[in-house]
């Protein structure tokens, strides 16, 4: 059997063949949002300024041949100057990363919106139609109205009745 070509060292490599290794984009964008979000603490300036006060401490008041570090601080500022240049990719990555959230949120909220306003308008519609409808719909208090009326036109009607019964009475028996 004849071993895969890449593992062979008596071969080449395919040009333009180079083999990176692989990574979680998404696990290395949480790192360094953890890690720009330390950064940005209280606690990690506190920590910054003892650790440099004990570095400038120990290379200025140590005896000679203990410090590592001499007077212009070049470890140091080589050091802060790394730091840097590490920190300032990974906030620049978090800040995406978060901006990226942000725009997502938004996209949702907008749509949200759209569909509260179509739901909106839609019941709008629908309370203008019900108080149109109730413009045709007779009420309670005219139906009340309605009744009475009748009850006294009925009143009135059984009274004429009445007395002309009487009177058609009266005019049979004198």
């Amino acid at each position: 059997m004849s071993e895969p070509r890449r593992d062979r060292l008596d071969q080449p490599r395919e040009p333009g063949r180079v083999h990176l290794p692989k990574f979680d984009p998404e696990a290395f964008g949480r790192w360094s949002e953890a890690i720009a979000r330390y950064m940005g603490t209280a606690k990690f300036i506190v920590y910054m300024t003892v650790l440099i006060a004990a570095w400038f401490a120990w290379n200025t008041l140590a005896p000679a041949d203990m410090r590592f570090d001499p007077y212009t601080f070049t470890f140091l500022t080589l050091i802060l100057s790394l730091q840097a240049s590490y920190a300032a990719p990974l906030i620049l990555l978090a800040q995406n990363r978060q901006s990226d959230r942000d725009r997502l949120s938004m996209e949702e909220d907008r749509r949200r919106a759209a569909l509260q306003k179509a739901d909106t308008e839609y019941l709008t519609r629908e309370i203008a139609s019900l108080r149109i409808a109730l413009g045709e719909v007779a009420t309670r208090d005219f139906i009340r109205n309605e009744l009475a009326r009748l009850a006294d036109e009925l009143d009135e009607a059984a009274h004429r009745r009445d007395k002309r019964a009487r009177m058609e009475w009266e005019e049979e028996h004198p």
